[in-house]
């Protein structure tokens, strides 16, 4: 039998990487020569941001060559694993002594797609502007391979106590089937005695002045549900239309879709949340945030409190209509129409329950649904040596700075290891300002250079508090 771990040779023009350590008596506090190795961090995110990973197709297996050649020339010991053609993950690892847990940096290599008309810079040029990184993946999630990359380079010198793994996967935006999920199916072996996989969801909240606001460490996640409706009608020719329309009957149900919302609901998660983050709230929020559940039972409240987004998000199953198919030609009316809804449960709710109550708002039994995602929730606990670290990193960085354990309304790969019992905690201790957040996604992504730097340090000094003498 073939051996689905495939590796690649590295490439001729290696490139020389300098790393000047020193030593301290059990190498727990190895000094670098930081300035070079900020430097790679930046040249090969610029890089890797080039190296066009859009799902679909995906094409990750040209992102995990480019680590591949990398971790070789390092002397790190690096698989690729592909799920399907073209589809690569790639896995590495330092190994340690086994008296810790390993630590796993969990990373994706896929992008979204990026429209180039609307970006001030080319989506995959990797450009070095404003003190910035720019293109497509910048902090989702490609600068969060660089950040564990960088760290296992800053750590292979030195004595560990446990195993420090680095996998990154494929197919994350389209659910991770190929990705992780295909992984941790197909070679649980590569993931006994792991302690922790620390991963994107979570990260330092800080104001445009740079000073940290929030640390927040995902625990938990809603739960993806993606939907397909499709509606039947009476084919025909545009110029005589008929009332048995597909296209009708699926904008009918959809109207209906758009104008229902789903009862609210405070998981234990959510409640803590917003208790912990009562006292930095605005005055006003202050004393309702001690008690969510009971605050959203004041009408007026619960109306302000859900215009924001974010808020909403947490409180309720949301649905998201995202795609909509007819006819193929403007003058033939179609056998049948179709919509695509992303839909997001929170931890607890059952598909089969939620997917039941859509066709009692859509109120026509003709219209299918059927199910292309979906996924059991699970949440990381809240005990671990981790979260301890992060903690004390957080004290003596940024003294006094809030840290909550929240609930994320999107979903990642954390999911695939917390149904196998495996703790994934969202962090990644990038230093995240208003601006850069709300490219992710969106349009002019990209992460200041100053952030990655720092990230790097942070996750070099969290690491090593748990799995360095």
């Amino acid at each position: 039998m073939r051996n689905p771990m495939k590796s690649f040779s590295p490439s001729v023009a290696a490139l020389a990487m300098m790393l000047v350590l020193v030593s301290a008596a059990h190498g727990a506090d190895a000094a670098f020569d930081w300035k070079s190795l900020e430097d790679r961090a930046v040249s090969w995110l610029s890089r890797y941001i080039q190296i066009d990973t859009t799902n679909p197709p995906g094409n990750e297996i040209k992102a995990a060559r480019f680590f591949k050649e990398i971790f070789d020339r390092e002397g790190i010991d690096a698989h690729i694993i592909e799920s399907a053609p073209g589809r690569g993950n790639i896995y590495a690892k330092l190994r340690g002594d086994g008296s810790k847990k390993a630590v796993l940096l969990l990373n994706h290599m896929d992008v979204v797609p990026a429209d180039a008309k609307l970006w001030k810079e080319p989506p995959f040029s990797g450009g070095i502007k404003e003190g910035a990184i720019w293109g497509r993946g910048a902090i989702d999630n490609k600068g969060g391979g660089i950040i564990a990359l960088m760290t296992l380079l800053a750590l292979k010198h030195q004595k560990l106590n446990g195993d420090l793994i680095f996998l990154g996967t494929a197919d994350e935006e389209a659910g991770g089937v190929l990705g992780a999920g295909y992984v941790l199916e197909h070679h649980p072996e590569l993931f006994k005695d792991i302690g922790v996989v620390l991963n994107e969801g979570g990260g330092i909240r800080v104001g445009e002045d740079g000073r940290a606001r929030l640390y927040r460490i995902g625990v938990a996640e809603k739960v993806p549900l993606w939907l397909k409706l499709t509606a039947p009608g009476t084919p025909g020719h545009a110029a005589s239309p008929g009332s048995d329309q597909a296209v009708l009957k699926l904008i009918t149900a959809l109207s209906r879709i758009a104008s229902y919302q789903s009862p609210i609901k405070v998981v234990p998660e959510v409640q803590k949340f917003y208790a912990d983050s009562a006292a930095s709230a605005p005055p006003g929020r202050r004393e309702p945030y001690k008690d969510l559940r009971r605050a959203l039972q004041n009408p007026a409240f619960a109306a302000e409190f859900l215009k924001d987004r974010s808020n909403n998000a947490r409180v309720r199953n949301t649905i998201a209509i995202t795609g909509i198919k007819g006819s193929d030609k403007i003058n033939v009316i179609p056998a049948e129409a179709s919509a695509e809804i992303d839909v997001r449960l929170l931890p607890g709710e059952e598909p089969h329950a939620f997917i039941d109550e859509l066709h009692r708002v859509v109120a026509d039994a003709s219209i299918k649904i059927e199910v292309l995602l979906s996924r059991a929730a699970a949440i990381s606990p809240a005990s671990s040596d981790a979260l301890k670290v992060i903690a004390e990193y957080a004290q003596a960085k940024d003294p006094g700075t809030p840290i909550l354990l929240s609930m994320g309304t999107g979903f990642t790969d954390c999911h695939f290891f917390r149904t196998q019992g495996i703790p994934c905690l969202g962090f990644l201790p990038r230093r995240n300002r208003p601006s850069e957040a709300g490219t992710v996604h969106g349009i002019d992504e990209r992460v200041s250079v100053e952030s990655l730097k720092s990230a790097m340090r942070a996750m070099y000094e969290i690491v090593g508090k748990l799995i360095v003498e």
